[in-house]
């Protein structure tokens, strides 16, 4: 039964992750994301439902536009099949319950929200807004479903503040040279989704990968010294959604704490 579960949350997956390029294509441009239908970047022709089968479209056309033949940027497969890949890690290792659920669809935006600002130095507010919404959901199902006491939800409330009021100080002493409001945004969302504690390791997990990430592409790529912050907090954020329970334990019993 677990497998047919694990199948059900890929296929699901690369189905969200089919949308999720239809967000990072469009939103940067401000196209309608909603009732434009999906065409070829190069020609315009219009899909029809069998070029739009997640992954399996791009491999049975192998990256080619049905009508013009131009390359289908690789891109599609890969955020389809990473979505994908993201949803049953987060069920094996978190465990099939609605926390992981509500981990998935953040997963999803954080996905999406990387490979935007990766490339236009922004975080679209919308995608900061649901996971947000998904922290409320999350404190909500606690409450109503589990039986939680409204102290139990206190750590949450703390984390929504815990690194975006620093990041948002910052940001204002520098006129948002030194951190963008996306990210501020971000890791208020973030933390009240997460706790204060698995939000600051969050933090403190991006800041690491990105400074080794950048640095290694500004001596091998020769990128600027700006660099978009999302990606790197988005990853942080996601291996604490997949590890973080593990890690912290092991960090705090390193300590004796």
């Amino acid at each position: 039964m677990d497998i047919v579960i694990y199948v059900v949350a890929f296929i699901f997956g690369i189905v969200i992750g089919s949308f999720l390029n239809v967000l990072i294509f469009r939103m940067p441009k401000g196209e309608d994301i909603a009732s434009k239908r999906s065409h070829c970047m190069s020609c315009g022709y219009q899909l029809r439902w069998f070029d739009l089968i997640p992954l399996f479209s791009w491999i049975f056309l192998r990256g080619r536009c049905r009508k013009c033949h131009e390359k289908i940027s690789i891109q599609y497969p890969i955020i389809e099949a990473l979505n994908g890949i993201l949803y049953v890690a987060i069920l094996l290792l978190c465990g099939i319950k609605i926390d992981s659920l509500l981990f998935c669809l953040a997963a999803s935006a954080l996905l999406a929200l990387s490979v935007i600002d990766f490339r236009t130095y922004i975080i679209p507010i919308g995608f900061n807004i649901f996971i947000l919404a998904l922290g409320v959901i999350r404190i909500i199902c606690k409450l109503a479903i589990d039986g939680d006491t409204l102290g139990s939800v206190v750590p949450y409330v703390i984390g929504m503040f815990a690194v975006s009021v620093p990041l948002g100080i910052l940001w204002f002493l520098s006129k948002g040279r030194a951190i963008g409001g996306g990210d501020v945004k971000l890791m208020g969302a973030a933390g009240l989704l997460l706790g204060w504690k698995q939000i600051l390791f969050a933090f403190v997990l991006g800041c690491i990968i990105g400074s080794f990430i950048h640095i290694a592409r500004m001596k091998i790529s020769k990128a600027g010294r700006v660099l978009a912050m999302g990606p790197y907090l988005a990853a942080g954020i996601m291996i604490v959604i997949l590890f973080g329970e593990k890690l912290l334990g092991w960090y705090t019993g390193l300590l004796g704490l």
